[in-house]
């Protein structure tokens, strides 16, 4: 992933660019699956959890799949138009107290190190590993994405906050009292978006 290379039977391709990963989880059971070590899991951006179709999507559903319907694919973007985008996003000005607002949400997961004094209580008690820099990163550049597709052209503490959950959750590794009381990540970064001060504009 870090390399943008596939390595197969010996012999590596380097993938062209835009290149990303996108892999998916059974959220049921494991068999014939194995989970990401942590270190994997951190390089992907986003955790995205999809739930069951509502009644509309899921008729919709079998009536497309039960058919002789045939779906015409018509090209949205090109591998250039997702560059230019990608560039575009990070061209994206951020407020210093935006900046700041996103590593502090980071920071106070981390129970271990120069930042867990950071960490607030319900934290300490309920996780054993906390989010890296990687967090960090990605809660700017979602929220600039974000602010692009609102049609804005500077991010805001509440666009960090819309890509919490889904930059979080996969980064928070629960100790055994969260997981003996049900605590989920979702349950953690819910809190923590709670109790974590948006500070004001310079």
């Amino acid at each position: 992933m870090q390399e943008h290379k596939v390595t197969a039977g010996g012999r590596t391709y380097t993938l062209d660019e835009p290149f990303f990963v996108m892999a998916t989880q059974n959220p049921i059971e494991q068999e014939g699956t194995y989970p990401l070590p942590e270190a994997q899991l951190d390089r992907f951006m986003f955790e995205i959890r999809i739930d069951y179709p509502s009644e509309a999507e899921e008729m919709d559903i079998l009536k497309r799949t039960t058919s002789s319907y045939e779906g015409e694919l018509q090209h949205a973007l090109s591998g250039a138009d997702i560059l230019h985008i990608q560039k575009l996003v990070r061209r994206v000005p951020v407020a210093e107290h935006v900046y700041r607002y996103a590593m502090s949400l980071a920071r106070r997961t981390r129970v271990t190190g120069n930042a867990r004094d950071e960490a607030p209580d319900f934290i300490r008690e309920s996780l054993a590993w906390g989010a890296g820099p990687r967090a960090s990163q990605y809660l700017i550049l979602g929220g600039k994405a974000r602010a692009i597709l609102t049609g804005r052209y500077h991010v805001t503490t509440e666009d960090i906050q819309a890509c919490a959950l889904p930059v979080l959750r996969h980064r928070l590794v629960t100790n055994f009292n969260a997981e003996s009381q049900g605590i989920t990540t979702d349950d953690i970064v819910e809190q923590l978006l709670e109790t974590t001060p948006v500070s004001a504009p310079a």
